[in-house]
């Protein structure tokens, strides 16, 4: 068997928790003098539901990714699915569990149709992606004006505002994710053969593996991780909203995670704890800025700035691979 089918997925680089802890470093700094705070507990709470919204999204994306595969349709599944959820359980607490399962049909639904087009009619995953993403864009502009639904105050309470001392059930909720991820990548033979069709998507048909069915349900996964953090954004909302998914560019930025956690554009090699170093890098970054009290276009500004230094970066790094 080739050993690109055994191989579990690389493990990622400290760099960006070094990245991290120099940034909380320089943040506090700055906040101090600046006469703020930066690690009091309203602003440490802030930052891990930022956190926790953006890291779903950016695990599953970590996913496809690996696999050599994109999906720039994920923030038009946050949104749509925060509409789903809160509709389906109308203010009621005994929607709640039809309400989620609804929601996470429905994102599973265009994960398998993105996975399809990109597999089956041979489409590329960034048309394909984004081609589904103006469908649902379509769907939730002429259908929607606004908030609608309601979310069943149980699922409020809890994954919404409850927390343990500083951190909130729903950042709880995404480090079960990416455990579970983890172990899914590391631990199971879906795993491997992910890293395998994304590091040679040829020798790994030639190995046996099933790519078109590995990359759909990579797209799959990734849709049902957008669809919880949609779920979860419900729960802050109290009501579905079907711009929160674009509006927290939730496309972009779980690129820029995933990128900056290590895993290659490329496919093949990465991971998710470098993925949820690179989200909380993002949201200390986002803290430290609203606590400076940054104007909103500035901030857009250096969040594209990190985007394309993350993308930088990763081109650097894949040139002196090819050289050596």
């Amino acid at each position: 068997m080739n050993t690109a089918l055994t191989l579990p997925a690389r493990r990622t680089a400290p760099g960006v928790f070094v990245a991290l802890a120099m940034t909380l470093a320089v943040g506090w700094l700055v906040v101090t003098i600046d006469g703020g705070q930066l690690f009091s507990q309203p602003t440490t709470v802030s930052l891990l539901h930022v956190a926790a919204g953006l890291g779903l999204v950016a695990v599953g994306q970590t996913v496809v990714i690996i696999g050599g595969s994109l999906d720039l349709s994920v923030a038009y599944v946050v949104s749509l699915s925060t509409l789903v959820a809160a509709e389906a359980m109308a203010g009621s607490n005994a929607g709640l569990l039809p309400g989620i399962a609804l929601a996470l049909g429905v994102s599973a639904a265009i994960g398998l149709l993105n996975g399809v087009l990109v597999t089956k009619a041979r489409i590329n995953a960034f048309i394909a992606t984004v081609g589904v993403g103006l469908l649902l864009k379509g769907y939730l502009d002429n259908g929607y004006d606004g908030p609608a639904g309601r979310t069943a105050p149980a699922l409020v309470q809890s994954l919404g505002y409850q927390r343990i001392g500083p951190v909130p059930v729903s950042f709880l909720l995404l480090l079960a994710v990416a455990v579970a991820t983890w172990v899914v990548l590391t631990r199971t033979r879906f795993g491997h053969h992910l890293i395998a069709v994304g590091g040679d998507p040829q020798v790994a048909r030639l190995s046996g593996v099933r790519n078109d069915r590995v990359l759909i349900t990579a797209h799959v996964l990734c849709s049902l991780c957008a669809g919880l953090a949609g779920i979860y954004l419900a729960s802050r909302l109290g009501s579905g909203a079907p711009r929160v998914g674009t509006e927290g560019l939730y496309d972009l930025e779980s690129i820029a995670a995933v990128v900056l956690g290590g895993t290659a554009l490329a496919g093949g090699s990465g991971g998710v704890a470098g993925t949820v170093g690179g989200v909380l890098l993002l949201a200390s970054i986002d803290a430290i800025l609203n606590q400076l009290e940054v104007d909103a276009f500035v901030k857009q500004v250096i969040r594209g700035v990190i985007i394309i230094a993350a993308v930088a970066v990763y081109a650097r790094r894949a040139l002196r691979k090819a050289a050596s």
